[in-house]
């Protein structure tokens, strides 16, 4: 654990800075019965992180599109996401973020209801979400220092992160009845199940890449004194810098780096092998020779998600996923291809048996 010197950096009014993102609850993830401690973590850390070179489209409701007035986000508002999206993709991420003018194309779909707090689905639990709903809520200004910071904790979130003090390696005994009556009250007004998902329980060990406690991340809280009772160092309260941290940065580039876009062919009938370690992701250009259905299977004992998509005015679209992870079968889309339109084909491994290579092919 960094060294702790207590110091505040960030000039957030005392109100806004108090005041919290309540995460939205995680889809459970069932793992098959017997598995590995290390296929395990692999499992529970993986499949939520969205494939490297993903476009996630972002819309912002209101302009008459028939949501609910509250949800309305502000233009001011509007800009200070955008700068926040552009601050992620500024440390090199190998993802892209474009705003779409329909909630209908959007993977991310934005609201400002003041009355419900800041929140966010975690990683691709938003997908799971109807498309007239929101995935990603702020609930004050985010013109402000602490605003900044609470727009790049909920696109945290939707990349995959979740909340820092969860961690088990922070090794955080905090005053439980002090942590309920605290959060109980004004501003955030939690009933203690939100408070229980959002601050006190740890994350299961398997859930945690790395092994240390970043409380500089944005995905901290700025907590005051009397909460913490071990470590004695943050006894008098957790205060995050604001902004994303060198561990930040490290984590989200170790699962969406920016290398370059340059994929291999695959040709129909073809067996290509990959030799992916857990983590790596491999990329390849699918040119049908012909308008028809076509299979894309993965081969091999891996864990792995297998991702279609089609370049459309130079950008990739997401057409069709199967993950495999957890199951005793290998990933498979079935799907009609059309002569004369380019495809990118994706495969990130989860989790890779021992001397295995994986595979994929078109046919």
């Amino acid at each position: 654990m960094a060294d702790y010197d207590g110091a505040r950096t960030q000039d957030a009014p005392e109100e806004y800075r108090l005041t919290y993102c309540a995460q939205r609850a995680r889809i459970p993830r069932v793992l098959p019965p017997g598995v590995t401690d290390d296929r395990a973590k692999a499992l529970l850390v993986g499949p939520n992180k969205w494939l490297n070179h993903t476009v996630l489209h972002y819309y912002f409701f209101g302009n008459g599109d028939g949501s609910p007035a509250a949800w309305a986000v502000p233009e001011e508002q509007r800009a200070a996401v955008r700068k926040a999206f552009d601050s992620w993709k500024g440390l090199g991420l190998g993802l892209d973020f474009t705003e779409v003018t329909t909630a209908a194309e959007a993977e991310v779909r934005i609201g400002f209801d003041q009355g419900d707090g800041s929140w966010s689905y975690v990683g691709k639990d938003i997908l799971a979400q109807p498309q007239t709903d929101r995935t990603m809520n702020f609930g004050w200004d985010l013109t402000t220092d602490y605003g900044t910071t609470t727009a790049l904790h909920e696109i945290g979130h939707t990349l995959g992160m979740p909340h820092e003090h969860q961690n088990p390696n922070a090794g955080i005994v905090w005053d439980e009845e002090a942590v309920y009556a605290f959060l109980g009250g004004p501003p955030n007004n939690w009933p203690r199940e939100t408070t229980f998902h959002n601050v006190l329980r740890k994350l299961d060990p398997r859930e945690v890449a790395g092994s240390e406690w970043d409380w500089k991340s944005v995905m901290e809280y700025d907590f005051p004194g009397g909460l913490i009772l071990e470590p004695a160092a943050f006894s008098t309260g957790v205060h995050p810098p604001g902004g994303l941290s060198d561990l930040d940065r490290q984590y989200m580039l170790s699962w969406y780096p920016g290398n370059g876009d340059a994929h291999p062919k695959l040709e129909p009938f073809v067996s290509t092998p990959m030799a992916l370690a857990p983590g790596a992701q491999a990329d390849y250009t699918v040119e049908p020779p012909g308008t028809r259905p076509y299979t894309i299977a993965t081969f091999g004992e891996s864990d792995t998600m297998l991702g279609l998509f089609e370049v459309i005015d130079g950008s990739p679209r997401f057409v069709a996923g199967d993950d495999d992870s957890g199951e005793g079968r290998n990933a498979q889309i079935s799907m009609r291809l059309f002569q004369g339109r380019h495809y990118v084909v994706r495969v990130r491994c989860y989790y890779s048996a021992k001397s295995a290579t994986t595979a994929v092919m078109y046919w």
